[in-house]
């Protein structure tokens, strides 16, 4: 624990809804919900709007819309969300050498390191400017919390939502920590807490005056030391610069079940291609491949295949998923898959023994071809087939609402010939509808045209259209700090 609150912790506010309005005008205000948009979709964030009609993220997307059957249903854009949180990292970076990222809209930083702060005053002035330059650049809000350590920091930001700043004064962790439930300690989830409830505790100041012996006595000596130390506001973690990914994975949920062996395989060898564009992205490969298949009765099974070296070739990762495949009955129907990517490394290592397979494959077909036009085709016959292996067979083909949905997703980006730029409002019935406007826009119209109008095609996502010139030399110059709410040691003030 530190003596001063120079750790800081930044939770962007419904941060994939909130990037969704702010490049839509027509949303600005309203209630969004982002997620899987099919049946057995799941809110992946909800805009404030939307969260007061009781909408939540890991909700079910079939129970959000009979919440709040008005709302926007939007399909993610990691791409968008990616851009703008390289803005958000970036302005953290100046703040420290110190920064570590949780996900795309969360981050410790820890400010002393960088020497933008050393007491209480200079680190809640640099939390408020911090936001200001955040809206300033990215059009969005954000939750800052301060406090003497990684747990209090990020309790605090949580207090602090939406759009607040909320500092914890040292030395009054625990009167501040004292009645909130048990939930709020890091690693009590709602089966832990269901086993403390039932031990009589339900909130934080119960865990402290049950002491350690308790804690280890109900939860093991690992779990229940560190319980009892985070319960008396005791956290030493580190801000971590580095965190190393320990696996790369993609995976879908499908509307209905999957029943043909040959779709599955289809979706298996997608998956893996998305998987390695994602282990490409960051500039890393992997050894071994994992496969993840929930079956209809929801019984989850993984198969793993460890390779010869580190790879990132994506013929090498779909080949060993189909493999997996092979070994999982799938007869009942699929409902979810996923392909991932573990053991990952800095550098790739070619598998010789398939690369020696591909080239006598080559110079089979070589051979083939210069048997002449005679002899051709039935060299190649005997150079390819394989008598013991079955056909390939062709997957049903989608139908034109499936390849409406796949192409135009409720959200994404179009461009069109004549109308510019907008996004999709939905699809369906062989036509797809969509709104035309952008971030600085006013309020487009909408038109409704043919999925397969040769005028319109998908396209990129826009900036969010901030010019971060006066920021360019933050934070050795920034303008004065907002008004927002600010708690201090438990006390909040306007």
């Amino acid at each position: 624990m530190r003596p001063v609150p120079t750790i800081l912790h930044l939770d962007m506010d419904a941060f994939y809804a909130s990037a969704e309005q702010a490049s839509k005008p027509s949303l600005r205000g309203k209630p969004v919900v982002v997620g899987g948009l099919g049946p057995r979709g799941v809110v992946a964030t909800a805009s404030y709007e939307a969260r007061r009609f009781g909408v939540h993220s890991a909700m079910p997307m079939a129970q959000a819309r009979r919440l709040a059957p008005n709302a926007a249903y939007l399909v993610p854009r990691f791409a968008l969300y990616r851009a703008v949180s390289d803005q958000v990292m970036e302005l953290l970076g100046r703040l420290s050498p110190l920064v570590e990222p949780l996900s795309l809209d969360e981050a410790f930083v820890d400010l002393e390191a960088g020497g933008t702060a050393d007491d209480t005053a200079s680190a809640l002035a640099i939390g408020e400017q911090l936001r200001e330059a955040i809206e300033a650049v990215t059009g969005l809000s954000g939750s800052v919390g301060l406090a003497g350590s990684k747990m209090l920091a990020k309790i605090a930001s949580e207090e602090a939502k939406p759009d607040g700043i909320m500092l914890i004064e040292p030395g009054t962790e625990r009167e501040m920590l004292a009645p909130m439930p048990v939930r709020t300690l890091p690693g009590v989830g709602p089966a832990t807490a269901d086993h403390l409830r039932r031990a009589g505790m339900t909130t934080v100041d119960d865990l402290a005056e049950a002491g350690e012996a308790e804690l280890v006595r109900l939860l093991g000596k690992a779990h229940g030391s560190s319980l009892h130390r985070m319960a008396s506001g005791h956290d030493d973690r580190p801000v971590v610069a580095e965190r190393d990914a320990k696996s790369v994975s993609v995976e879908d949920t499908f509307d209905t079940d999957l029943h043909d062996r040959v779709r599955v395989r289809s979706e298996v060898e997608r998956l893996a291609d998305r998987c390695v564009q994602r282990l490409r992205a960051a500039e890393r490969s992997g050894r071994t491949v994992v496969l993840k298949v929930r079956r209809y009765d929801f019984s989850t099974l993984t198969r793993s295949e460890t390779l010869r070296g580190p790879t990132d070739d994506p013929t090498v990762v779909r080949e060993a998923a189909a493999r997996l495949l092979e070994s999982v009955d799938t007869t009942g129907g699929v409902r979810l898959l996923g392909v991932g990517v573990t053991g990952l490394a800095d550098y790739t290592q070619e598998d010789l023994f398939a690369q020696a397979a591909d080239e006598r494959a080559a110079a089979g077909l070589a051979a083939a071809l210069a048997a002449g036009p005679a002899g051709g085709a039935e060299a190649v016959g005997e150079a390819g087939a394989d008598e013991d292996r079955p056909q390939p067979v062709e997957p049903e083909p989608e139908s034109a609402e499936q390849l409406a949905a796949r192409r135009w997703p409720a959200g994404h980006d179009v461009r069109h010939d004549t109308h510019g730029h907008g996004w999709v409002q939905g699809s369906g019935v062989g036509r797809v509808t969509v709104r035309f406007e952008e971030p600085e826009s006013a309020p487009g119209r909408v038109r409704t045209f043919r999925i397969d109008d040769p005028e319109l095609r998908p396209a990129d996502p826009l900036p969010l259209l901030r010019d971060p010139a006066d920021y360019s030399s933050w934070p050795a110059s920034l303008p004065k700090s907002r008004s927002g709410a600010v708690s201090s040691g438990g006390e909040s003030r306007p």
